[in-house]
């Protein structure tokens, strides 16, 4: 999964950067509010700083929200008025956090929200018996611990958030790396192959000319 964070304070952009990418997501840092608004790669979830230079966050978030982008966004703000906070949820927020916070309530937070958009209600998404604890960053095959990479993880986290439906690669190759990687989308094919290896081969469907698709083997027989 891959978020954006838009924080001007360097010291907390980088501690964040470093708590995100340790868990798991591929993370994109701007500095101010008109590097936050001028980003047009795709994102899973943003973390927004109200408190911006050059653009404050709430105008950030209204621009976002009138240019049709609809990743759920947690605002970060040290301010305590709560008229301030209703403006960012009437902006477009899902969700806040008021500085200072503790890292763990903004990983659980985000975890939250990306489940919620993609439909799921539980911190563990299951597909069959493959398994992902999306607080631990853990996957599991009919109880049995798979030790991934970290990209390996990203690919497989993403599609089981989007599980049974078809993701072209270019989606895949968008949400799991960073600005900074060299992205190849020859790579996602090695990763496929790699979860197949650990997986099962039958739970990664390609989808000849679109893309892959995450299924339960099981359930998918019993529907054909």
């Amino acid at each position: 999964m891959r978020l954006l964070v838009v924080e001007d304070d360097p010291d907390l952009g980088r501690q964040l950067t470093d708590a995100l990418s340790n868990n798991g997501y591929a993370v994109d840092l701007a500095a101010d509010g008109e590097e936050g608004l001028g980003d047009t790669e795709p994102y899973d979830a943003a973390v927004l700083d109200l408190g911006l230079p050059k653009m404050d966050g709430v105008r950030v978030l209204e621009r976002w929200r009138a240019a049709g982008k609809d990743m759920p966004v947690l605002i970060l703000t040290a301010r305590d008025r709560w008229s301030e906070k209703v403006a960012g949820f009437d902006a477009g927020a899902d969700d806040y956090l008021t500085k200072p916070f503790y890292t763990e309530e903004l990983l659980a937070r985000l975890r939250a929200l990306l489940r919620r958009a993609a439909g799921h209600a539980s911190a563990a998404l299951e597909c069959g018996d493959l398994r992902v604890d999306t607080r631990a960053a853990r996957a599991s095959v009919d109880g049995e611990p798979i030790k991934l990479t970290a990209h390996e993880y990203r690919v497989l986290s993403y599609m089981m958030h989007h599980q049974g439906r078809v993701v072209p690669r270019t989606e895949l190759v968008e949400h799991i790396y960073d600005q900074d990687f060299d992205r190849d989308s020859n790579t996602i094919e090695v990763f496929i192959g790699r979860l197949r290896r650990k997986i099962g081969s039958n739970r990664i469907l390609t989808e000849r000319g679109l893309g892959y698709r995450l299924i339960d083997p099981k359930a998918e027989k019993i529907t054909e």
